[in-house]
């Protein structure tokens, strides 16, 4: 096992990563912004390294920073979390070529898999059934409405690029497909740096469900089951639950079978995410692989007692895989509610603020993981997850019961701070919900019917007295009492470029086309 880690992230993944750590006996050093100085993660790290100012792309994706600050501390490898970095094949090499250990995947396989075009022909080769479309990407707009046209309406235009919901453009007829496609395209070279697309069918009525491997480098993996993702918005994830609720035990071994054939047939390592749309008779189609930890990733620890960050930091240290598939059992159900700052009566806007009253729920079987605290600033430059609200039972509606006590429980409030929790609740009532008969479409059909009398997004006052705010008379919380504060350790408050191979003070590491 490793003795120090470095932590390429911020929020409740950061906090979620170090924990992991500190119970294998593992240190770590945790990166922030400026604006993050006060995060949870710098108090409990055995280091702090501020690696920059807000903008995302001057600290928490500047790989630069982040190789330079690893190498200062001492650290061996590079826990990169969700985003940013994650499943950035580049940094991934840069890391190699530094003498770090990424903790993911291989940089030639997260490529080839997070190319979404290259993926769907790999995965076609593993006999992973695809929906139909374009097999690999079209050069010209004529090309593409032709494929659409052949394959029938809606489709679904999609950056090869793309992730985490962004760039995908659904089109209803065939007098829209250029204007969308021109959207698209544009949308993906600004966002991505690569105007590459595809098209696919579009299914209106489909599930979202997906398959969580553990493959290691010796060339053994095993499936931890399901989890169901349809209630979205936008493509965001809101709930997630595991198993996939609703569907044959034939079907959810089928899906989950195909997701370990297709990680082994790439060459997978680490833990890894298979997504697949489900159709009403139950037929399924492969979309695309996350080469990371996921934000749900609880959902699958509850149901299965697997940690996947220890399972990451074992294989990553080369460890061989200490589960066989008949290890694996599935216990009982998990739903996973995320809260987010932001305003549902708003189309969802970013709502931040400073937290005055911030009281997570508790109680059995439940669990909350979250980088939020009173007095923590929910800032506007990164993504408004505040924290995520997880339930385990022994079946389906005892879950949906305890998730719904647990959102009643959940305490937040500042100025300016909304939170999702009100939508949240509205989706627990709803009653195709609680059928386990939904699909993608759920969220924007309840937002297309009128809207109930208003729920307030913050409880009363009078339930607890406002907190005391950092700033207003006491110090901010997350600076006391850690380990690096305690022990005099480093928190250093800036760290010179580095790319590969070259001494700090050099310029930033040039990013590749590919």
């Amino acid at each position: 096992m490793f003795e120090k880690i470095l932590i390429a992230n911020r929020g409740e993944i950061a906090l979620r990563v170090a924990r992991a750590c500190r119970e294998l006996g593992v240190r770590t050093v945790a990166v922030y912004s400026v604006a993050d100085r006060d995060s949870a993660v710098v108090r409990l790290a055995d280091e702090a390294v501020c690696i920059g100012p807000p903008e995302g792309r001057q600290s928490y994706r500047n790989a630069a920073a982040i190789v330079e600050a690893a190498r200062r501390t001492g650290a061996e490898a590079v826990h990169p979390g969700y985003g940013f970095l994650s499943e950035d094949a580049d940094f991934a090499e840069i890391c190699a070529e530094n003498g770090l250990v990424f903790i993911g995947p291989r940089p030639e396989v997260m490529l080839a898999l997070g190319d979404k075009a290259r993926a769907r022909a790999l995965m076609r080769d593993a006999d992973l059934p695809l929906p139909p479309g374009s097999l690999a990407t079209v050069g010209t707009a004529a090309r593409a409405r032709a494929v659409a046209d052949e394959i029938g309406y809606p489709v679904i235009i999609k950056c090869a690029a793309g992730g985490g919901g962004r760039g995908m453009t659904v089109v209803w007829r065939a007098e829209e497909f250029g204007p969308a496609y021109d959207r698209t395209r544009s949308a993906a070279q600004a966002v991505f740096g690569d105007d590459r697309v595809y098209v696919e069918r579009y299914l209106a009525h489909a599930r979202h469900v997906e398959v969580q491997v553990l493959c290691d480098g010796h060339g053994h993996g095993v499936h931890l089951g399901t989890r169901d993702c349809s209630v979205q918005r936008r493509h965001q994830k809101l709930i997630e639950e595991g198993p996939a609720p609703g569907l044959s035990t034939g079907t959810l071994d089928a899906l989950a079978g195909a997701a370990l054939r297709g990680a082994l047939h790439a060459g997978y390592t680490g833990v890894g995410t298979f997504e697949f749309l489900v159709d009403e008779a139950e037929g399924f189609s492969f979309i695309e692989v996350n080469c990371r930890i996921q934000v749900e990733h609880p959902v699958t620890e509850m149901i299965t007692g697997i940690d996947l960050v220890h399972e990451q930091l074992h294989i990553a240290a080369g460890v061989p895989l200490r589960l066989r598939q008949e290890d694996v059992r599935i216990s009982g159900v998990a739903v996973e509610c995320r809260v987010n700052a932001e305003d549902p009566d708003r189309g969802f806007a970013p709502a931040p603020g400073r937290l005055a009253r911030f009281a997570p729920p508790g109680g059995p079987f439940t669990r909350v993981d979250t980088h939020g605290y009173p007095g923590y600033l929910v800032g506007p430059y990164y993504d408004s997850l505040l924290a995520k609200v997880v339930v385990w039972a022994p079946d389906r509606d005892l879950a949906l019961g305890r998730m719904r006590r647990a959102l009643h429980e959940f305490d937040v409030d500042g100025p300016g701070v909304r939170t999702t929790i009100p939508f949240l609740r509205r989706v627990l009532d709803d009653a195709g919900f609680r059928r386990g008969r939904y699909s993608t479409g759920l969220v924007d059909r309840m937002l297309a019917v009128a809207d109930p009398p208003a729920e307030p997004s913050r409880r009363p006052s009078a339930v607890r007295p406002a907190a005391p705010v950092a700033g207003k008379g006491v110090p901010a919380a997350p600076r006391q009492g850690g380990p690096a504060a305690r022990r005099g350790g480093p928190v250093v408050e800036g760290v010179a470029a580095v790319r590969r191979g070259v001494p700090p003070g050099t310029a930033n590491h040039p990013r590749r086309t590919r």
